[in-house]
Order: C-alpha cells, then structure tokens, then sequence
C-alpha cells in the first residue's frame, strides 16, 4: 500500500486529487494539510510514502516545507512530489535543489497522476528528459558550482558514468543499454553514486551531477 499524504491550501484541488487516489487499491491517503506548518507536522507523525505539496502555500511553502524534510534523517524514506501551476519555473528548480524528487503541474490528467505517485513511491525521479533538458537551460544561463568537497572523488569511473547518463534523463534500463551492462547493475552503480553523495534520489542526482561540474551543458 503506497500511503500518501496532500499538502495544498486549496479544499477544491485537495478533494479532487483524494477522489483520484481513493479509487486505487494500492494507494491510501492518509492526512491532508492546507499549509506547510501543518503538513510538515502530518508529515512526521504519519511517515507517509509520498507528500504531494503544494509549491506556494500560506504559513510555510512548499520549498521549505521540502527543505525541512530533506533535512531530517527519520524521513529519508518520503519522497516529496512538489505541486504547481506553473511548470519548470525558478520555484520548482529551487524546490528540486531543496530535495524534491520531481513535480507535477496541477492540470496533468489522471492516468498521468496516478503513475507519477507510483513513480514517486518507488523511489525514482519524476525527471523526463525534457524537464532535464530545461534545467540544462538553467544551467546555461546561471551555472553554479558546488565546489571541494562533494564526494565526486569517491565515485568510480562506472558510477561517474552512471550519474552522467541520469543527468541526460535516461532510464536503469536505457543507461544498462548505453553501458553494455545489466539493468541490475546500472541501478548498483547509481545507488552507491546516490548514497556517497548523499542526494536522497535521483532529482536531487541530476542537480548535484550539475553543480558539481561533472555534467555541463556541452556533453549534455
């Protein structure tokens, strides 16, 4: 059962997204907030395995909200889906680099919904490559750099390999295909890459493999 929990400060948008996930067998929501002081408490008290939050919220927002979730080491184990209207915009980039796990736009259609909140539970990032391809844009225009210390000198050459394919959108299965190794294996590679740079999924992966420099816009 993947438990979900619903942070928007609108009721409307709030009872439409539980109708959808109430329908679903193996999806149960389990609290819903209307601001992120409210939601970050459920967020701890509940555990759930995806919070789906709102990106501008009264009280608390969504950035910070993700920020303070990311930062807690008790909920490694909830993947926040941000919530907006806007698409990629400056706020759902910082909201990525605060440790979301990817974004939905709000008008997205039910199927898609749905998928993306089973995407979100098992762990993988909502980051199709044209949304990489927008952070690449990002990065063109406004490069930053984390500098020493990042623990890209831990990474073998096949992790480095690895992290380098995920930032270009790639799937286990497409970067297996591209390394000539299994599926299996590329997953190893990019969860140790994950573990010893300490990003808590492979959104929070791709922004890392940027500003560190392994990745740049040119041999993307």
């Amino acid at each position: 059962m993947i438990r979900v929990l619903l942070v928007d400060d609108q009721p409307l948008l709030r009872s439409g997204f539980r109708a959808l996930l109430d329908l679903e067998d193996d999806i149960e929501v389990v609290a819903e907030a209307a601001d992120g002081r409210e939601g970050l408490a459920l967020v701890k008290e509940h555990r759930p395995d995806v919070a789906l939050i709102d990106i501008q919220m009264p009280v608390l927002d969504g950035i910070e909200a993700t920020r303070r979730i990311a930062a807690d080491p008790t909920l490694a184990g909830v993947h926040v889906v941000i919530l907006t209207n806007y698409g990629l915009d400056e706020y759902v980039f910082n909201a990525l680099r605060a440790g979301a796990a990817g974004f939905l736009v709000k008008d997205i259609v039910p199927e898609d919904f749905l998928h993306a909140v089973r995407v979100a539970a098992r762990g993988d990032a909502l980051l199709a490559p044209s949304i990489t391809r927008k952070l690449i844009n990002r990065y063109v225009t406004q490069p930053l750099h984390i500098g020493a210390g990042t623990g890209l000198e831990e990474l073998t050459n096949r992790e480095r390999e690895a992290v380098a394919l995920v930032a270009q959108g790639l799937s286990n299965d497409q970067i297996a295909d591209r390394m000539a190794i299994s599926s299996q294996t590329a997953k190893t590679h990019v969860n140790r890459a994950m573990a010893k740079l300490h990003a808590r999924d492979r959104a929070q992966l791709v922004v890392l493999a940027y500003e560190s420099g392994l990745v740049t816009p040119r041999n993307s």
